[in-house]
């Protein structure tokens, strides 16, 4: 097993800082942001990569935009996007803090629905679950997403649906794209939970077969990397039931059908996940009772061996004692009847464990 990541970020904002004060607070990146910007309507549709910011010119007119941003290291980017689009300073700072925890927030004055998710990742090579933050920004015919990590699109098969002609996503408005973009999300969490399902089955037969130390560990693991993936996933839950009953322009009552059903996959999943947190539990009682039953196998064996050799120690020490007057030592036949006597002991009491099935 790899060394273990350490999932907390420590915070490089200066204290006392400005309200909107940009300041990235995140995982060390190198890489370049990537810009995709997507102009659609249900006739046409364009996509661009942003090479250069001057480039970027949004058109809130006759079709919807989608601005996708691929990385979130560098403010100045994200500042320049933010005047593009008239996004709120306190919008662009959640956006660099990707540190912030699941959340929906209404800013009136600019018109704008700002929506923090996690995109949750299976990392392969230290057997533990990651978190991406993903900040969604609905306006009035435009939506602008934000993924914290520049080398892992999570989006590219919305993207290959807009290109087709017949989807849907191009006949609604920019509220379809939103619940697509969180459907997508919400759908990643059950590749997650089948690993789950696979590492518990697994673990729930080596457990059974032949219990070791390291099996407890590793119920451990699970079980905090469970607790992980519901502490980011149950914010969703109200995320979602917002936007439902959200009294505004930008989510029609049409998308409302598609988020009651994005609203279910949250809380079955939510309930799966206390399923399996159960099923571990139930694992590590297995655990302890295989243990347990693996002790008492051993604690049996020993006691067996020991009523046999009892009364041979018994014989071997009567006859070791150092006394004249002992008929039996005087006999020239009288070591050979000793080991005759050990012999038919030590069977008689075979056959009397293996009777009354003790071993």
């Amino acid at each position: 097993m790899g060394k273990k990541k350490n999932r907390l970020k420590t915070p490089k904002q200066k204290p006392f800082a400005a309200p909107g004060s940009l300041t990235y607070i995140g995982k060390e990146v190198f890489e370049k942001t990537l810009i995709q910007l997507t102009v659609y309507n249900q006739e046409t549709c364009d996509l661009a990569m942003i090479q250069q910011l001057d480039d970027l010119k949004p058109d809130f007119n006759d079709r919807l935009s989608w601005l996708d941003v691929d990385g979130v290291h560098e403010p100045a980017v994200i500042e320049h996007i933010g005047k593009k689009y008239q996004l709120h300073p306190l919008l662009l700072e959640d956006v660099l803090n990707t540190t912030q925890k699941p959340k929906i927030e209404l800013f009136e004055e600019e018109n704008q629905l700002f929506v923090v998710l996690k995109m949750l990742h299976f990392d392969q090579e230290n057997l533990e679950i990651e978190a991406e933050q993903i900040s969604l920004i609905l306006g009035k015919n435009f939506l602008v997403s934000f993924q914290e990590q520049d080398q892992t699109d999570i989006f590219v098969a919305i993207h290959e649906r807009i290109k087709q002609a017949t989807s849907r996503i191009r006949k609604f408005e920019s509220d379809y794209l939103l619940y697509a973009l969180i459907d997508l999300i919400v759908d990643h969490y059950y590749i997650l939970l089948e690993k789950l399902t696979e590492k518990l089955e697994t673990l729930e037969a080596n457990v059974l077969n032949d219990p070791k130390a390291e099996h407890q560990n590793q119920i451990y693991n699970l079980k905090k990397e469970m607790a992980f993936m519901k502490r980011n996933i149950l914010p969703l839950r109200d995320i979602i039931g917002t936007l439902i009953r959200e009294d505004s322009e930008l989510v029609g009552n049409k998308v409302n059908v598609y988020l009651r059903d994005v609203h279910d996959h949250v809380i079955q999943t939510l309930e799966t996940l206390d399923s399996y947190r159960e099923m571990a539990d139930s694992i590590m009682n297995n655990y302890h009772a295989s243990l347990s039953n693996k002790m008492n196998s051993v604690m049996k064996t020993l006691t067996v061996f020991t009523v046999l050799f009892m009364p041979l120690s018994f014989i071997a020490g009567l006859y070791g004692m150092n006394f004249v007057n002992m008929p039996e030592l005087e006999n020239p036949n009288g070591y050979f009847y000793a080991l005759g006597a050990m012999a038919l002991i030590s069977i008689g009491l075979w056959f009397y464990f293996r009777w009354k099935k003790f071993v």
